[in-house]
């Protein structure tokens, strides 16, 4: 399994048997992500919420590569009306695409589509869990607030062995809220993102890390530049 940040929030997942999954695929107008988006391939895309720095370039990607779009209900109603087939679902639910599980979870956000000429509700804003061939669970939290789902359902039900958490501030949570929120999911390594894309949402990750490590020196704190791959190997460790 490899997974690649692509900046911002939006990440690369390619399993061991070869599934390509796109989370929050904002390339083209992402200044940290300089690869084209017609060079992407995927066969799941997964949205977690209407802004245009997460729905991103979903479309044109599905449209190149056939991928199967994931969203909840009000963002696959809008993608049918572009006239594209999508997965809809809610919080709670989990779907299952060429053997990848995913479960829509909360998040504490907003959604509205922000990228047409009247913006319209995006229904509510999701992180997923994406359990891989190998059960191996990945969790990405989204655009989120620390609320205390991310210890009682996430951590103590979901039990992922891989977060990616904001740690942007101003529209998300700070890094020593993410860094709370790890300790809370617990999982085996954690992923900052949403930060560094924009002024607005600059942080030295480091920060994040050390907060992480003072509060459980168990978690792997993966600090990624864009385009970097990160391939975990738990069962050696």
């Amino acid at each position: 399994m490899e997974i690649r940040w692509l900046g911002h929030s939006a990440f690369e997942i390619i399993s061991d048997e070869g599934v390509k999954i796109l989370i929050d695929p904002f390339i083209s107008n992402n200044p940290t992500c300089p690869i084209p988006v017609e060079d992407f391939e995927a066969n799941i895309i997964c949205i977690t919420h209407g802004h245009s720095d997460h729905f991103g370039d979903a479309m044109e990607i599905a449209n190149n590569t056939n991928a199967t779009l994931v969203a909840n209900h009000e963002i696959s109603l809008f993608l049918g009306e572009q006239g594209f087939d999508c997965v809809g679902m809610n919080t709670g639910g989990t779907v299952s695409i060429l053997g990848i599980n995913i479960t829509m979870l909360d998040a504490r956000h907003s959604s509205s589509i922000d990228f047409t000429e009247e913006v319209r509700p995006g229904g509510d804003p999701g992180s997923f869990l994406i359990t891989l061939e190998d059960g191996t669970k990945i969790f990405h939290a989204g655009d989120t607030g620390l609320f205390g789902d991310l210890e009682t359902v996430v951590g103590n039900i979901f039990k992922p062995d891989i977060a990616m958490v904001p740690i942007g501030d101003r529209f998300t949570m700070n890094p020593f809220q993410a860094a709370l929120a790890s300790m809370w999911i617990s999982p085996k390594a954690v992923i900052p993102m949403h930060y560094n894309t924009f002024p607005a949402i600059e942080q030295d990750p480091a920060v994040f890390s050390n907060f992480v490590y003072q509060l459980n020196p168990n978690i792997d704190v993966v600090i990624m530049n864009p385009l970097e791959t990160y391939a975990p190997d738990f069962d050696k460790e």
